[in-house]
């Protein structure tokens, strides 16, 4: 149970809070803290169920989409890990290549303690490959739910990394793009129009080319080989368009909608948050109670 409430550094992000403003409350004056400290765990609790319930269903509801085929926007892949092109990235700790880390860093106090003295989180990209395609995955602003972890006790400090490698399974949920040769513009006439214009405002480059009996002027006929040269060039331009590769990212979507990278299977990760969000329900109902204790005491 520890080991899981470790890995969801996300989740328990608020009940630290909770907890946190609940003793900064209490060492108010008495009255003044009481109030207070139900009144945090009323709005966090209520906030907490409302954030974890929207995450379970937006993972349960969300169809897991082929990079080949994915739509533009808010999606949900599937697939294996692989790295990106180049020299691999290798974990602090042990030198191992890796796709992602995470390493916390404690040191035992004198009285046999231990405490945090240090996080390091890796932000490369890499690749999920689901059989249709590549896409690369930006970790930057993830919620990172990783269950490999691997503790190295080093003297007086411990290291604990948590790391994805290649080939394990991978789910992302967040903002897909592609750029490359997605919708290329193809208004041929458009783009011709557009470069004949741009070479008139280069007039002495314009005569050089195509002022072919050297009168200084460029005549119907020479206009005609100017506007099938720019045709030509046009074409060629979107043929190269049409060739490059297409690149898909995956990465944080705008506003403050979910972006999650996970090992674990969605299913999981749903019933994950719906723990989570019973948990924050109780946290409301337990503040609810206490207000109505305190009301019925008559305390204030």
């Amino acid at each position: 149970m520890l080991t899981r409430l470790r890995r969801d550094l996300g989740n328990i992000s608020l009940p630290l809070i909770q907890l946190g403003l609940v003793f900064v409350a209490l060492r108010l004056d008495r009255d003044l803290g009481t109030l207070t400290a139900i009144a945090l765990l009323l709005l966090t609790g209520l906030y907490g169920w409302w954030r974890s319930l929207r995450h379970a269903r937006l993972i349960a509801d969300t169809p897991t989409a082929r990079i080949a085929s994915a739509a533009q926007g808010y999606t949900e892949l599937r697939g294996r890990g692989r790295p990106l092109a180049g020299p691999p990235l290798r974990s602090p700790i042990n030198g191992l290549p890796v796709l992602w880390y995470r390493v916390v860093t404690e040191r035992r106090r004198a009285d046999g303690k231990w405490y945090r003295a240090g996080t390091q989180e890796s932000e490369v990209s890499f690749l999920l490959d689901d059989g249709s395609g590549e896409c690369a995955v930006d970790p930057e602003g993830a919620k990172m739910l990783v269950k490999r972890r691997d503790v190295f006790p080093q003297g007086q400090e411990r290291h604990t990394q948590w790391s994805l490698i290649e080939h394990d399974p991978l789910y992302v949920i967040g903002e897909f793009s592609t750029v490359g040769s997605i919708s290329p513009q193809l208004d041929t006439s458009r783009q011709v129009g557009e470069l004949l214009a741009d070479w008139k405002t280069r007039p002495q480059e314009l005569l050089e080319r195509f002022d072919l009996d050297g009168d200084g002027e460029i005549s119907l006929q020479e206009w005609e080989l100017a506007r099938a040269q720019a045709r030509r060039e046009v074409l060629a331009r979107q043929r190269e368009v049409l060739a490059a590769p297409e690149a898909h990212v995956m990465r944080k979507p705008a506003g403050r909608r979910l972006y999650l990278i996970s090992d674990l299977d969605p299913q999981r990760l749903a019933r994950r948050y719906r723990w989570w969000a019973l948990f924050h329900l109780l946290v409301f109902f337990g503040a609810v109670v206490a207000a109505a204790l305190v009301a019925a005491l008559g305390e204030f």
